[in-house]
């Protein structure tokens, strides 16, 4: 265990993957990586500009914070939901289907791996589509959130700012925006994501950690495993002894512990990988 793939070509590395996931049930964990092809941005890969992304606290502690991020979410949220799987998406809904996987863990908040078919499925950091009241934990969907903006704020159609992986996007003036507030208890709103500097709720890192504990190899593909959460499951892996592949544009926290490292695209890396 633990050999990197910067020892072998690109042609080696994926034979000896192939032989690695061959004959294995596999557990798969997604990053942004994954997304790019159906038009949404990474967070770190090639290009990608740094990034400062609202954390919790600023968003509970501020009523101008929580105008910008509801104003950008908005477009971001539009923007997401008009795209559509790509076929590394639809790929792993066929190998679930094929009984090659115990499940897919995706740290994406798109809603694109549900979309494609996948159902044994955790979003580790939520998903755009709900929005939770963070005083009472009232579930309202998205759709119906939305219109509620869009009925108190008719100008939010009108803007198309620089789209971000989380689903937020850049914005002007928000000083007139007037963000939804609960219907049940009146508590502030958010979608229901892990922002920065929230933890994973515990009962859903448990079903990812299942997912990973049924498997008898991980695939690690499209993520730079910067975000913790992801880099204990691949610990929990490794502790059982299991093989783990990674296929990552760029590098990954989790190279040393690689036993092959791919550098690739996911979808094209995907298909040459393909273990039926």
């Amino acid at each position: 265990m633990g050999r990197a793939t910067s020892l072998l070509d690109g042609a080696t590395a994926v034979d000896a993957a192939r032989g690695l996931l061959h004959g294995r049930r596999i557990a798969v964990i997604t990053g942004a990586g994954v997304s790019t092809d159906s038009g949404i941005p990474d967070y770190r890969g090639e290009g990608s500009e740094p990034r400062n992304p609202m954390t919790f606290q600023q968003f509970m502690a501020s009523a101008d914070a929580r105008r910008r991020y509801w104003a950008g979410s908005h477009q971001g949220w539009r923007r997401f939901r008009a795209a559509r799987p790509n076929p590394t998406h639809t790929l792993l809904a066929d190998w679930e289907r094929d009984g090659l996987l115990s499940g897919v863990v995706t740290q994406n908040v798109d809603g694109l791996h549900a979309a494609a078919g996948s159902s044994r499925l955790v979003e580790l950091h939520g998903t755009m589509s709900q929005v939770v009241c963070t005083a009472c934990g009232q579930m309202f969907a998205r759709e119906d959130i939305a219109g509620r903006l869009l009925q108190d704020n008719p100008w939010l159609p009108g803007g198309d700012g620089e789209l971000h992986p989380d689903g937020d996007a850049e914005v002007g003036d928000v000083s007139g925006m007037v963000v939804p507030s609960c219907t049940v208890c009146g508590g502030i709103l958010k979608p229901d994501v892990v922002f920065f500097g929230e933890y994973v709720p515990v009962d859903r890192f448990a079903l990812a950690s299942d997912i990973v504990h049924a498997a008898d190899a991980l695939l690690i593909v499209g993520s730079s495993l910067a975000v913790n959460s992801a880099v204990r499951l691949l610990d929990r892996a490794r502790r059982r002894r299991v093989p783990v592949v990674i296929v990552n544009r760029g590098a990954t926290k989790g190279d040393a512990k690689a036993d092959v490292r791919i550098e690739g695209g996911a979808a094209e890396t995907l298909a040459a990988l393909d273990p039926r």
